[in-house]
């Protein structure tokens, strides 16, 4: 089975190969494989098709990175709404939206410290506070996102984490036959992105494998 990490102009360094450390974990069994312009494989349907996973890991503004990134529009709604799974992490979640954006939510994303009551005020690295599953975290964050969800939002979406004044930091939700997991801030941070940006090191990957687990609906109770 075939996990895809997208790495080229719409990511920067250090953010596919820290989800691509990620997926690569005996627990899923997957051969992780990067996609971009630069690499062996191209992002296109045809390799997509043989891929169980997707994963759309940060980079840099959501204006950039929809720039380079738009052509594979098509190809990506087309391998998820037939039964791929997307993984989206800051800037691959704001990606998951609609405007601009792949389209795959049942709504639409936001920039979190936009928010009247958002907790973060930076754009900047810094750690921000999320309640996983009814435990708080504190998590690596640059500038994330946070979802809107449609009224009639599917039954199936499950809303995995919350920022402290309330909306989703990570959910899963269906899309046609396939399953999209997003995440605004950085669970699959590794120390060395802490020691960087002077923080103190707050590790949260296992909430990065429970993402991935209920995206690839491993796992579940």
């Amino acid at each position: 089975m075939t996990a895809l990490v997208y790495r080229g102009p719409a990511s920067l360094p250090g953010c596919p190969e820290a989800v691509a450390s990620l997926l690569a974990e005996p627990r899923w069994g997957l051969d992780v494989r990067f996609v971009g312009p630069r690499e062996d494989l191209a992002l296109t349907e045809r390799t997509l098709a043989g891929a169980e996973l997707y994963a759309q890991p940060g980079g840099g503004t959501l204006r950039r990175g929809w720039r380079r990134m738009r052509r594979h529009r098509r190809a990506v709604r087309s391998y998820v709404h037939g039964g791929g799974r997307y993984l989206g992490f800051c800037l691959g979640a704001y990606l998951a939206g609609e405007s601009p954006g792949f389209g795959l939510l049942p709504g639409d994303t936001d920039q979190y410290v936009a928010g009247d009551d958002a907790v973060l005020d930076t754009e900047d690295d810094a750690l921000v506070d999320v309640d996983w599953r009814g435990h708080r975290r504190s998590v690596f964050a640059q500038d994330p996102a946070t979802f809107v969800l449609d009224e009639r939002a599917d039954a199936g979406v499950e809303v995995l984490a919350r920022y402290p004044d309330g909306p989703p930091a990570a959910l899963v939700a269906p899309h046609g036959h396939g399953r999209v997991g997003v995440v605004g801030p950085h669970p699959e941070a590794t120390p060395d992105w802490f020691a960087d940006a002077g923080l103190p090191v707050r590790d949260a990957r296992e909430l990065a494998r429970d993402l991935v687990d209920r995206t690839l609906e491993r796992g579940r109770p």
